[in-house]
């Protein structure tokens, strides 16, 4: 896979790419993933690429909505707790029934919830409006089935009056045969997995959900639960990013920080492409002398498609200045490459990364949504000219306003944890008062 996009911003390589460039050139090489047949529990988060039309109506027969008695509905007519109508019970209808007794005059039928509406019968009264069966007053629960007991023979007093079809379930109230049920582009969550297997689809056709892999770099970091060394850090973005990636809808699958060693990184990336739709790392991407990540790929290409390859860049934005993208493979397999400062990595992740999973997937709104909100704040936040700056900040849905949280360092992964949005602040402005609108993106 390789991007379709201008390689380079219009103002030449060496300028900064704007986000809007940055992500646009991505979202111009991402494509659905082919679409695949799943069985319906595999199926869960996919994206239907078919309408699903209903084969047969929902609820197929009519049935009833409560325990009680099917009844002919004249022979109900004036009747009251004092002067009840007293009919003769011919037996049970249970829920899948197929040998249903026949509803006469002065008759009616023991029916449970769900059960398939007798013929002659015209509604249900609930067994609150009976005796049950017993005799006496008004029961509040239908009596046990079974040879000896007498509620499904003898006689029942009603003691109110029914409309036709009071208490029914008609056939088709639900939806009717050749009904859409499901347009394509429809996300399957549990209701819509439901209402397939209700209408009798065990599977259908998907765009599956991307599989994405994320790799941090680094020799510095180790994993949580070691001991730390001399100049060690635990490895918290490809943890952060896995959660993420697995948040925005993908198969995620996290790898261990490797080490800063070009070969070894070029190896452990070409030995998960096995396994990936979508390669991210995090680390390695400046200007260092151990920026690892760009040594090793800088020069990898596909040589059967020109213009391959992954590119590096600078953004104009903070955090997340440097960026790197394209494809790597015999499969054409896009990668992003992300700063490895925590914050950094986590904004490029949703800036760039979530849209692109989204993509994948086949979804027609990528992006996260964006709101106007009040800066709440006791003094005016600055901001460098020329970059768009993301702050992290919490947002009052109630009071529409936004409030920073924690400092503007890259570093600060405690003040990302305690955040729901992010404020965006434009290029062009270097400082925002309080109570200035700003947007505000929701990532809670």
């Amino acid at each position: 896979m390789s991007s379709t996009a201008d390689p380079a911003p219009a103002a030449g390589r060496d300028q900064f790419w704007s986000v809007e460039e940055h992500l646009a050139d991505i979202l111009a090489t991402v494509r659905p993933l082919d679409p695949i047949e799943l069985q319906l529990p595999d199926a869960q988060g996919c994206v239907l690429v078919e309408d699903v039309t209903v084969p047969v109506a929902l609820p197929p027969f009519d049935n009833s909505s409560m325990d009680g008695y099917a009844v002919r509905t004249a022979d109900l007519v004036g009747a009251t707790e004092e002067f009840p109508a007293v009919l003769t019970v011919i037996g049970d209808v249970a829920a899948g029934s197929g040998d249903l007794p026949e509803v006469g005059p002065g008759q009616a039928a023991r029916i449970m919830t769900g059960a398939p509406l007798p013929p002659g019968a015209e509604a249900v009264v609930p067994v609150e409006w009976t005796d049950g069966g017993a005799g006496g007053g008004a029961v509040t629960s239908m009596r046990p089935a079974g040879p000896s007991r007498d509620g499904a023979s003898g006689e029942v007093r009603v003691h109110r009056p029914a409309e036709p079809g009071a208490h029914i379930r008609e056939s088709g109230s639900d939806v009717r045969a050749g009904d859409l049920a499901l347009e394509a582009g429809t996300v399957l969550g549990p209701p819509q997995i439901g209402l397939l297997a209700a209408i009798g689809r065990g599977r259908v056709r998907v765009h599956p959900r991307p599989r994405v892999v994320v790799l941090s770099t680094g020799s510095e970091l180790i994993q949580p639960g070691e001991k730390l060394g001399e100049g060690q850090i635990y490895d918290s973005n490809s943890f952060a990013l896995t959660a993420a990636a697995r948040d925005a809808g993908a198969i995620a699958y996290r790898v261990g920080a490797v080490t800063d060693d070009a070969d070894e990184l070029r190896a452990a990336i070409e030995d998960q492409l096995i396994r990936a739709d979508l390669v991210v790392t995090t680390g390695g991407v400046s200007v260092g002398a151990y920026d690892v990540v760009k040594e090793a790929l800088s020069s990898v290409g596909d040589e059967d498609e020109a213009g391959s390859g992954i590119d590096f860049r600078k953004l104009a934005m903070q955090p997340g200045k440097p960026q790197g993208f394209g494809s790597i493979g015999p499969e054409h397999t896009p990668l992003l490459a992300l700063p490895g400062n925590p914050v950094s990595s986590y904004v490029s992740f949703e800036l760039f990364a979530r849209p692109a999973i989204r993509a994948l997937m086949g979804l027609k709104d990528v992006h996260r949504p964006v709101v106007r909100a009040t800066l709440a704040t006791e003094g005016a936040i600055s901001s460098p000219a020329g970059r768009r700056q993301f702050l992290r900040g919490t947002y009052d849905t109630e009071a529409g306003t936004i409030a920073p949280v924690g400092g503007a360092g890259s570093h600060l992964v405690a003040a990302l944890a305690h955040a729901d949005a992010l404020i965006v602040v434009p290029e062009e402005t270097v400082s925002v008062q309080p109570g200035t609108e700003v947007d505000v993106v929701l990532i809670g």
